[in-house]
């Protein structure tokens, strides 16, 4: 690779004659990071306002991140699981859209809609795969510099096989995602000790249990660590293969402490049936032993034990020390900011979300209601026309649908694109779930069953109890590979 830094000869003019005339300005690409459900929508979004995308992908194709949980099948049906600027990119070319009412997999997700999204001519001449955006700036300017700061353009650094390159671009809209920043094992939002040199024995965050990845599974001791969904959907699966191979031992390990019962989500009040049997099945598995729940289980510390992995946890009893064979992280993600160092940021100081959306989402604080549809005005940030969008824009908060992420786009590029009307009138549909989200299971992601009802069987303190006098509507049920609790919380 090339470690000189070259401007694209289409998008890189100077900085005085970028800056000399608005429409100059205007006529620029605008960037879009990430090839990802949103990052797409994001390109489908600027197609249709007459807006010329250009998107940086670091992986190998589209989706590249949806791949690596492939064998997972969402709770949402295909009826939320597509943009709607992007179906009408789509329907023209022959496309045969999903059963509405169809639950894909990761797979489908790729196969019957981004990969078809992504070969659109317009769309595929914007694409740039194997781009890994390595930082963002306005061109000529770092973060301290304000004199005409809106209206100068932004510049990308992008790191590519053939070299590092400098785009020029009206616009900035992140749709990157969390998937490659995995929360750290340990306490305290911190790597545990010795979990580095531990990577030989953990898995990636979903793992495909029964399928490609069964035989490092089958007749082992597996510990699963976290309580959000991606937890859930390893431990059913693991309860599979215990089933089947003698030997094998499914340790689930949470930080938190009480009844198992709030980590089991709304069940059969669930909105989204396929994530409210979830928990039922999870449920199911622990009571009949065939999974191993261990509360109360923090993290201090990993070694190698001979061929083994050493995993000490302080408890309330005190240190403990289990041997498993494989670990599974759990634990959430977070998003990485390293890239965005010399804009100016504005963002929540709890979930590192936009300030405006952190408080509407936080799940140590939003423990019942809703998410509201929100778009460009809470997500604006004091850098103009940049913005986070997609799970990314969830900083560390679990509680993320596509079809959210789908309004945050429509919204934004209508921002960019100078329609305030538009980006104003937010529109979105969503599923009622008919339970009360909580923290306690770890994240929002973790549906509670209503605490009314909990309260009453010991399941939680009685004064926490009540808080949803009636079903409420909320913005989860997307297993994007990025809905999780984040870390720090109590119980992973």
């Amino acid at each position: 690779m090339s470690d000189t830094t070259t401007p694209t000869s289409s998008t890189a003019p100077s900085a005085a004659t970028a800056t000399s005339g608005f429409s100059r300005f205007t006529d620029l690409p605008v960037a879009v990071i990430g090839a990802g459900p949103i990052g797409l929508s994001a390109a489908a979004n600027l197609l249709e306002r007459g807006l010329t995308p250009i998107i940086f992908e670091q992986g190998d194709s589209v989706g590249a991140a949806v791949r690596e949980w492939a064998h997972i099948r969402l709770f949402s049906p295909w009826q939320y699981d597509i943009d709607p600027a992007a179906r009408r990119l789509l329907e023209p070319t022959g496309w045969t859209e999903p059963r509405r009412t169809a639950l894909p997999y990761g797979r489908e997700l790729v196969e019957a809609y981004l990969d078809p999204l992504a070969a659109i001519p317009a769309i595929r001449a914007t694409l740039h795969l194997q781009s890994t955006v390595t930082a963002v700036t306005r061109l000529g300017m770092d973060k301290t510099r304000t004199k005409d700061r809106d209206t100068t353009p932004f510049l990308v650094r992008v790191s590519s096989p053939e070299g590092t390159t400098d785009h020029v671009v009206r616009a900035v809209i992140d749709a990157s995602g969390t998937w490659n920043q995995p929360n750290p094992l340990g306490q305290a939002g911190l790597r545990a000790p010795g979990e580095d040199a531990a990577s030989a024995f953990i898995t990636t965050p979903l793992p495909d249990v029964v399928g490609a990845e069964r035989e490092r599974f089958a007749g082992r001791t597996v510990m699963v660590v976290g309580a959000g969904h991606s937890a859930a959907n390893t431990l059913i699966n693991l309860g599979q293969v215990a089933k089947n191979e003698p030997g094998t031992r499914v340790l689930w390990a949470v930080r938190g402490s009480g009844s198992a019962q709030r980590l089991y989500g709304g069940g059969d009040l669930d909105g989204l049936p396929a994530r409210g049997a979830l928990g039922s099945r999870l449920k199911t598995l622990v009571e009949d032993g065939v999974v191993e729940l261990i509360t109360d289980f923090t993290i201090t510390s990993l070694a190698r034990s001979g061929s083994r992995l050493a995993v000490t946890a302080s408890t309330p009893d005190g240190p403990r020390t289990l041997d498993v064979d494989v670990l599974v992280p759990a634990t959430g993600f977070r998003p990485d900011l390293g890239m965005l160092r010399e804009l100016r940021l504005e963002l929540d100081p709890a979930v590192e979300a936009p300030r405006a959306l952190g408080p509407l989402i936080d799940p140590e604080f939003h423990s019942c209601g809703t998410v509201p549809a929100h778009g460009a005005d809470v997500l604006a940030h004091p850098e103009k026309d940049f913005y986070l969008v997609g799970m990314k824009s969830y900083g560390r908060a679990p509680t993320f649908l596509l079809a959210t992420g789908y309004e945050q786009v429509r919204s934004v590029t209508a921002a960019i694109a100078g329609d305030t009307e538009a980006a104003s009138r937010l529109q979105l549909d969503l599923p009622e779930t008919g339970v009360c989200s909580t923290d306690l299971g770890g994240s929002c992601d973790t549906p509670a069953v209503p605490l009314a009802d909990a309260a009453a069987d010991g399941a939680v303190p009685a004064d926490l109890g009540g808080c949803c006098p009636a079903p409420e509507l909320l913005t989860i049920g997307v297993p994007t590979g990025t809905a999780h609790g984040r870390s720090g919380d109590p119980d992973y």
